[in-house]
């Protein structure tokens, strides 16, 4: 028999992501202005065309980077060469204003939210083109706040623009090899000297290896060194490094020596090098000594991105899995849709993304009240909290549900053309990149010890759960995990439990957005409302609070034992003695 004779399973419908999205455009309906949303959604709509017919057939064309250090004539010469399809990629979505969108502020403090709609959107198409926006992003916000006059007259205008023409992508130096997250023992030296080409503020010479530095093809990066003859993190600042010395696009390398690309799991349309820095010049962004400071602003919005990218992998993965429900026939002709235990199956991975993606603009939303200076203090403290946790939480959660997409198209999820395979190896570096589970569940950990920041956030809580017109089990049970949160938060000092408080403060927060959501469509006969009540009930109910809830207790019986238990269950480490 010959193969076209054989039966062709039909393929999945490819649906606008926007306008086939079970959760944005009711989300966005809520946190947008009308005004606003009959500009945005007109264009969300076009973008998710564009992906479709444009940006999606372009996938099998997007390659791996390639590194030639030294010439036929043995020139050293670290000559990086990307794909076609990458700088169309980065084209792309520079012209969509992922970075231009926020700093325009044409919408003011909602401007974020149009930002990461957009972002979420291209996410599942983009090949984690979104990664060197996402430091862009950072390196914009650092430029605002703390550049030189220069730094904001020369650069910002480069890092926000949505010309393919005249902008300028940023990398992040930070990692090194003595330390990973812990920068306090970052080794890279910095010395002052007089000023250089360029003057973009105080002057300095970089000599230090960078282990993990992305998107190695960009024109800047900002990167952390050691300034000061103070120890620990007290000695760094923050650095303005070209790529190229000014004007940024000369071949001239600024002394910077590609030591080799990583080969990763994943992310692998990104170039991702080894760095050596010889001499490099440099321009210190803030005051000396200050660099962990001055580039928290960094940290805080390329953790946004990354929780956007597990949220915007497992939205692509659904909508594939619900596209092939409705085309794939079993047991005689049934669609898979009408197969109740299939069906179960993905709805308890739509109400995860549900939940993830409300956790997500949420905090989206409280970044723009932040950046445009309309935040209350309770709003600035609970983005402080949320943000290590959002995007350690969604990192978590996202790619077991993604595995599980995988699955419900069978034999063909695990095939590389159908795009999963790949989502879920790009979607596991969000567990690592900008800070593993345990260093954000840490970060959380030390916000909540602000004074008053759990318990306001458990006052705004209320105010949610008061909110509701009616008083459901889940509802309830809710409020009686927010009314003992802070409790919980006093428990830190037991070694055991951050990771543990940080997945109930994330799936008790996603909750709560889930409910004021279901409140807000009630309220307005939106005609999802039956829907977001269903999603909330079944987030409480099943979404882990309870486990999470019961996994603290047993982490809280008997410390030192279990401690020495885990050296022993482990093996194979010289530790005779287990310590708090």
């Amino acid at each position: 028999m010959r193969v076209e004779d054989v039966f062709h399973q039909q393929p999945p419908p490819t649906g606008n992501p926007y306008c086939s999205d079970p959760v944005l455009p009711s989300l966005l309906k809520r946190l947008l202005p009308a005004s606003a949303l009959s500009t945005i959604e007109p264009d969300l709509i076009r973008l998710g065309n564009d992906l479709v017919d444009v940006l999606r057939p372009l996938a099998p064309q997007v390659k791996e980077a390639t590194l030639t250090q030294y010439d036929a004539w043995g020139n050293r010469v670290d000559h990086l060469q990307v794909s076609d399809v990458w700088n169309t990629l980065k084209a792309f979505a520079c012209k969509e204003g992922v970075i231009s969108i926020p700093y325009q502020r044409k919408f003011a403090e909602k401007s974020r939210i149009y930002q990461f709609a957009k972002i979420m959107l291209i996410v599942g198409d983009g090949h984690v083109v979104m990664c060197p926006y996402a430091m862009t992003d950072g390196a914009a916000r650092v430029m605002e706040l703390s550049g030189s006059a220069k730094m904001k007259e020369e650069i910002l205008p480069r890092l926000i623009s949505s010309d393919p023409n005249t902008y300028y992508t940023s990398g992040q130096w930070m990692t090194e090899t003595s330390g990973g997250s812990d920068v306090s023992r970052l080794e890279t030296v910095a010395r002052p000297v007089d000023q250089q080409p360029g003057d973009l503020g105080p002057a300095y010479l970089l000599d230090g290896f960078k282990w993990f530095s992305s998107a190695a093809e960009g024109n800047m990066s900002l990167a952390l060194a050691r300034s000061e003859s103070s120890p620990g993190t007290g000695g760094l600042s923050m650095f303005l490094v070209p790529v190229r010395i000014p004007p940024f696009t000369n071949p001239l390398s600024n002394n910077v020596l590609l030591h080799r690309l990583k080969d990763k799991l994943g992310t692998r349309a990104v170039p991702t090098a080894e760095l050596s820095l010889n001499g490099t010049r440099a321009w210190r962004i803030g005051p000396p000594g200050a660099g962990v400071r001055q580039i928290a602003p960094v940290l805080n919005i390329t953790r946004m991105h990354s929780a956007a990218g597990s949220v915007g992998y497992l939205m692509r993965c659904l909508s594939l899995a619900r596209a092939y429900a409705g085309v794939r026939t079993v047991d005689g002709g049934k669609l898979l849709a009408d197969i109740p235990a299939h069906m179960e199956g993905l709805a308890r991975v739509s109400v995860l993304y549900r939940a993830l993606a409300h956790l997500l603009f949420g905090t989206v939303a409280l970044l723009g009240r932040t950046e445009c200076g309309v935040a209350s203090a309770g709003d600035e403290g609970r983005l402080r909290l949320l943000t290590p946790a959002v995007k350690a939480f969604a990192a978590m959660r996202a790619v077991p549900a993604m595995e599980e997409c995988m699955a419900a198209l069978g034999g063909q999820g695990y095939m590389e053309e159908t795009g999963i395979a790949r989502l879920i190896r790009d979607g596991l570096v969000e567990k690592i990149w900008e800070g593993t589970v345990e260093v954000l569940a840490h970060d959380l950990i030390r916000a909540s010890r602000a004074k008053g920041a759990i318990e306001e956030f458990c006052q705004w809580g209320q105010g949610i759960i008061v909110s509701s017109p009616v008083k459901t089990a889940g509802v309830m049970y809710l409020n009686k995990v927010v009314l003992d949160l802070p409790a919980i938060f006093r428990k830190t000092g037991n070694p055991l439990l951050p990771r543990s408080i940080l997945t109930l403060f994330g799936t008790a927060a996603s909750a709560l957005f889930l409910l004021e959501h279901a409140v807000w469509a009630r309220a307005n006969k939106e005609p999802t409302a039956d829907t977001d009540r269903t999603a909330f009930e079944r987030w409480v109910e099943e979404g882990g609070m309870r486990s999470t809830l019961e996994e603290i207790a047993g982490l809280e019986a008997d410390v030192e034992g279990r401690i020495k238990a885990n050296q022993q269950l482990v093996g194979g480490i010289n530790s005779d003695k287990a310590k708090l």
